[in-house]
């Protein structure tokens, strides 16, 4: 039993890291994109137009993933669309989790009237399909990094409120709740220093998941030009442009679609790996 404990231990471990590492390693090339870009992202020459990566033959110095039919380097628009999608994955991420993590622990907390508002509330929110929803208000509210930032936030509170609400119904029913309620502490003190303590694990589990949401989305939005400016980099925008081309020119598509599905799948494997790390079972 303990060395089956081990072994799970040492696998949550490793996903944590690995996760983390490419996070980490990504936040890093986003930061350094003006420093260590080895191109302009924006720049255009039709004379080094869909040069192949540094590996195969006809690769120029200074390309090492490729040009696109443009002549941008592919590597230097990869580390500059990694900031838009970073910037979008945190602000909304964070909005998010902070409108949708309050309005749950009210309602999971308080019950009555409030728990009835927020849930019928978060019933009808849930009845609209996401994409379709989210392309609507883009349509509504205009191009750019806060109108989709405002989108996701729109659309994808519900996810926290519903697992928070159930969180801190759990929690409200525990003993040290009534302790405290006992020791004469009014409930919204009680809600922010009982009850919250308890959810935050679970909040931080589903702020990772929500980070790699919002890459999703904002790549889907700027693969349709409902994103910023359709010449500044996005990975969506490159994995359109590259769809086009993509017998002349794989590398175009296949490079920023991997940076997306690493990112992605690093996300929710460090939500996964820290809602296994915080599990009592396992601890």
């Amino acid at each position: 039993m303990r060395d089956g404990r081990s072994q799970i231990r040492r696998r949550i471990g490793l996903r944590l890291w690995l996760s983390g590492g490419w996070i980490a390693l990504l936040v890093l090339g986003a930061v350094l994109a003006p420093w260590i870009a080895p191109q302009d992202p924006l720049a255009q020459d039709l004379f080094t137009s869909r040069l192949p990566p540094f590996w195969m033959a006809g690769a120029e110095p200074g390309y090492w993933l490729g040009s696109d039919s443009l002549g941008r380097d592919v590597l230097s628009r990869i580390l500059h669309g990694a900031r838009v999608a970073l910037v979008v994955a945190l602000v909304a991420g964070l909005a998010t989790g902070v409108i949708g993590a309050a309005l749950g622990l009210i309602a999971g907390y308080y019950r009555g009237w409030a728990d009835l508002v927020i849930s019928r509330l978060v019933d009808i929110w849930m009845a609209f399909p996401p994409v379709l929803f989210a392309i609507l208000l883009i349509a509504v509210l205009g191009t750019g990094l806060t109108s989709i930032v405002i989108a996701i936030v729109v659309i994808d509170w519900t996810r926290f409120a519903r697992v928070v609400r159930a969180e801190a119904m759990a929690q409200g029913a525990m003993d040290y709740v009534a302790s405290a309620r006992v020791a004469g502490q009014r409930r919204f003190g009680t809600m922010l220093t009982e009850i919250l303590p308890n959810v935050l694990p679970t909040i931080g589990v589903l702020l990772t998941l929500e980070m790699g949401i919002a890459v999703i989305v904002e790549a889907i939005l700027s693969f349709v030009n409902l994103s910023i400016s359709t010449d500044a980099p996005t990975w969506g925008g490159m994995i359109a442009e590259g769809r086009t081309s993509i017998h002349q020119a794989w590398w175009v598509l296949v490079f920023p679609l991997v940076a997306l599905f690493l990112t992605v799948l690093s996300f929710s494997q460090l939500g996964e790996g820290l809602k296994d790390r915080f599990d009592p079972v396992l601890r």
